[in-house]
């Protein structure tokens, strides 16, 4: 992802800058929403298109797979075309594949199909969104936009929750799907204006290439565990003897408790000067709590558990980005290039773990087993930040010594 640390745009260009950030929430979501409106009518579309978890686990990893397999290329149409053409591309393909999926979703194989189909939407409207933001956000408030434009997520999460109970249980899932489309259309009204290009080609820098692989490496077992949490939790919450209307609520809850604090890691993230990659791992061992408690039955588990899991498990992506640009200020796409290879890798592999490990051994059995990956997720990320000071102190101590001689 291409992230710019020094945006063109001043203090004088603050309210613009307030509207592009949540222009980048729109089309975040509306690109983001046919995956996780998938997951929260899994229920109902397992009922009519006969499939089971590791179904559903199946479809959602091949389609962060094929989301990984097009970063590169739709990366390089995003950087000509500009993100005011490509964030409306975007949103009516995000619109036209939930179209899609209202109408000719008559079986698993072709739920399979359209979402492959349009998995290319997810990831021009992310990288639309970082193009906008990179180039109109003062670089004293980048912070606090990547974690509003990451609350994305959880806003589709909100929306996915929402219409289980106003619209699957009432009319149907095909028009769940339908008003998602329209929903997405909708979105065009909050697309850049104008074009937001990068700016010249920065140089490679000295990056600590090792250390972010680990914590990409990190990322990547977090990010599966997230993806999980986000597509199994209403068919989790069902299994256990949940009403499905409750069910989707607690899916609603989750996301607005991950949406805030999304947000507040960016503010508090523009207020700190460093340790961002310290407090998401404390984020990460915290949510891993609540991965824990949604193996324990009874309500008040699973609503502490949503909570945690959501509020921390699933809160970190936007700090990590911002984190990773600030540690890399020379090189900050190559660096957070890296860092994005495991964030998809886990996408691919962890719905398909979590669905084999419902499917073979129960719902409570996989989310214990996503506590523990989480937090070896955290362990990691530690490791990683070590990692990144000690490669820090090696510059400085070369600097000092060329500086000497």
């Amino acid at each position: 992802m291409s992230i710019a640390t020094e945006p063109g745009t001043t203090d004088t260009a603050s309210p613009s800058a307030f509207r592009v950030a949540t222009g980048a929430v729109v089309v975040t979501t509306a690109s983001v929403l046919p995956v996780f409106l998938t997951g929260a009518l899994s229920v109902q579309l397992s009922r009519d298109l006969a499939f089971d978890p590791s179904g559903l686990g199946l479809v959602v990893a091949l389609y962060f797979g094929v989301s990984a397999l097009c970063s590169l290329p739709v990366g390089m149409v995003v950087e000509r075309v500009g993100s005011r053409v490509t964030s409306r591309i975007a949103v009516v393909g995000a619109a036209v594949l939930m179209a899609a999926l209202a109408l000719g979703a008559r079986s698993y194989v072709a739920l399979v199909v359209l979402l492959l189909c349009g998995a290319w939407c997810n990831v021009m409207g992310q990288l639309s969104s970082n193009l906008t933001l990179a180039r109109s956000v003062p670089a004293h408030r980048m912070g606090l936009s990547f974690g509003v434009k990451q609350a994305a997520i959880p806003a589709a999460t909100l929306l996915a929750g929402l219409a289980v109970p106003a619209v699957a249980l009432t009319v149907g899932w095909r028009w769940a799907y339908g008003i998602g489309a329209l929903l997405a259309l909708a979105a065009l009204f909050a697309c850049p204006r104008t074009d937001a290009r990068p700016a010249g080609r920065t140089g490679s820098g000295d990056r600590a290439t090792a250390a972010l692989a680990v914590i990409g490496a990190a990322s990547g077992l977090a990010a599966g565990t997230a993806t999980a949490l986000g597509i199994f939790l209403v068919a989790s919450a069902v299994d256990r003897g949940i009403d499905p209307g409750l069910a989707g609520l607690m899916l609603t809850l989750g996301s607005v408790v991950g949406l805030s604090v999304r947000m507040l890691h960016g503010w508090l993230a523009d207020m700190r000067s460093g340790g961002h990659v310290a407090v998401v791992a404390a984020s990460l061992a915290a949510g891993a709590g609540g991965f824990g408690l949604l193996a324990v039955p009874g309500t008040p588990a699973l609503v502490v558990g949503v909570v945690l899991a959501f509020g921390l498990g699933w809160a970190w992506p936007g700090l990590l980005q911002f984190a990773v640009v600030r540690l890399n200020p020379s090189a900050p796409a190559a660096a957070t290039s890296i860092v994005q290879v495991g964030v998809y890798a886990g996408g691919f592999a962890g719905p398909i773990v979590f669905g084999s490990l419902a499917t073979h051994a129960g719902f409570p059995t996989a989310w214990t087993v996503n506590a523990v990956v989480m937090l070896v997720s955290a362990a990691l990320m530690l490791v990683g930040r070590r990692m990144l000071l000690a490669h820090a102190r090696r510059r400085a101590e070369s600097g000092r010594r060329l500086s000497g001689s």
